[in-house]
């Protein structure tokens, strides 16, 4: 088994006023030259957007974007036609493929909005421009692993274009359970949401990311009341960026 290890506060940090953002890979003026991805995994960035405030239009192209908002309302609006709000309990996809503009904002004039922000490469590029939303909360697991992302369309979850599969894994304290991969050469990317657990071999506390792979499995144990994003991914990039 292999780990790479990032504590909280050792992610990129930007301070935009209207936007707090932390990157756990290089992003925007944040740049780590050991920190560019964890497989296909490019980009992991929390984030917390004031009252009112986003992100104006602008372009995305070959990269499968997921959010999962954490507090609050997000609207979004695209070049497809698509106008949505997303909140917590709720994952939205777009597979950016060919070209795709679009806007993020915070719905709400009295509270701030926190989400996540994941960008994945996906296996080929090209695809049709497509966007999904979905609410996970009626299929919520207790001391076990909900999956919420995959690649197959007909399974639990949202899908994009590549062989990944996001979990959110929720423990009271104590509990735990061992995770198998789905895919040879797949690695995970545990992120707590909040709460501490054993992860492998390494204490994580909340924020922290262990990226683990070069094994077909390994044990989550809850130190409290947890949850961790698990996302597995793809160790080896696609040919195309090769």
């Amino acid at each position: 088994m292999k780990t790479v290890y990032h504590k909280a506060d050792s992610r990129g940090h930007a301070d935009h006023g209207w936007l707090k953002s932390y990157h756990t890979f290089s992003f925007a003026n944040y740049q780590n030259s050991e920190r560019s991805n964890f497989g296909v995994l490019r980009v992991l960035n929390d984030d917390t957007v004031s009252q009112g405030m986003g992100f104006g239009t602008h372009p995305h192209r070959d990269m499968e974007i997921i959010s999962i908002p954490l507090e609050g309302d997000l609207e979004h609006k695209d070049s497809m036609g698509t106008t949505a709000v997303i909140k917590k309990g709720e994952i939205q996809v777009m597979s950016a493929g060919t070209g795709i503009m679009h806007s993020e904002y915070n719905k709400n004039k009295d509270e701030a909005v926190k989400f996540l922000q994941i960008w994945i490469f996906p296996r080929e590029v090209n695809v049709e421009p497509r966007y999904d939303q979905i609410d996970i909360t009626k299929d919520e697991k207790i001391n076990g692993f909900q999956q919420i992302l995959s690649p197959d369309k007909n399974d639990a979850g949202v899908w994009i274009h590549q062989d990944a599969w996001f979990n959110l894994a929720k423990f009271t304290k104590g509990n735990g359970k061992n995770y198998t991969m789905h895919k040879n050469g797949n690695g995970v990317y545990a992120f707590v949401l909040k709460g501490s657990a054993k992860v492998g071999d390494r204490i994580l506390n909340e924020r922290d990311g262990l990226g683990i792979w070069d094994t077909q499995s390994f044990n989550i144990e809850a130190a409290e009341d947890t949850e961790i994003l698990l996302m597995e991914v793809p160790m080896e990039l696609p040919s195309y960026l090769k």
